[in-house]
């Protein structure tokens, strides 16, 4: 048999070189999926006042991208006014049973407090919102993030209004150490943005036209803190 050309046999080994290279799939070929992201809430979650863009969930799958983290545009189930008990009942009514998300937030509360709700109710609701929120995260309780509740006795608002600011303080101490003491014995992750709150809420760049509700600039501080924890998840 007759030598087979240098060449030849280059070209082959390239040929079968390349067609390995299109049928291998790559090592990050499960990143090509985006992730999901369920957020639960009231007026803090659904950014009332502010552009969506400026809401704290969406600031945080933008700084989260930056790290190769990609998840799908927020699914917001929220609404200025609600109470614990009203944020269940707009999850049922949202049509998202059976369905899982990778990632759940909850933040929730603070109209409880400004209507004078007991503290026992609150713990009763707030663990049943959580045992929901952990199912809606495929049963895996590392991938659920708990916000604190901010001080919202700080605002301008709460000045124009003469609300007394160390009650309003006192009682959201209390709402936030029963949501923080059940998240502890269930092993959810906890990001507490009060005490910031409480220093750079009531500035004018840190509320939108109503006095009240946090600006985007005070959201990009939650979306931080909540960025840092997702980034120590396995997806």
């Amino acid at each position: 048999m007759k030598n087979i050309p240098n060449f030849l046999i280059i070209t082959l080994i390239l040929f079968q070189f390349g067609c390995s290279a299109v049928n291998t799939p790559t090592k990050n070929s499960s990143m090509d999926k985006q992730l999901t992201y369920l957020a639960l809430g009231d007026s803090y979650t659904i950014g009332e006042g502010v552009d969506v863009a400026d809401r704290y969930p969406n600031q945080a799958i933008k700084l989260l991208a930056n790290d190769k983290l990609l998840f799908e545009n927020p699914k917001i189930i929220a609404k200025t006014g609600w109470t614990t008990d009203e944020l269940a009942k707009g999850i049922n009514e949202a049509g998202i049973k059976g369905q899982s998300f990778d990632l759940v937030t909850l933040l929730i509360g603070v109209n409880n407090q400004y209507r004078g709700r007991a503290i026992d109710n609150y713990r009763e609701e707030f663990t049943d919102l959580l045992q929901k929120a952990i199912q809606f995260a495929k049963g895996d309780k590392n991938h659920v993030v708990v916000i604190s509740i901010p001080d919202w006795g700080i605002t301008p608002f709460a000045k124009e209004k003469e609300a007394d600011q160390e009650k309003v303080a006192q009682e959201i101490d209390l709402y936030n150490q029963a949501k923080k003491a059940i998240c502890d014995e269930m092993g959810i992750a906890y990001i507490d943005i009060t005490e910031h709150y409480r220093i750079h809420g009531m500035k004018p760049e840190s509320v939108v036209s109503d006095n009240l509700h946090p600006s985007g600039k005070i959201y990009r501080h939650w979306a931080e803190g909540l960025a840092e924890v997702v980034r120590g998840m396995e997806f």
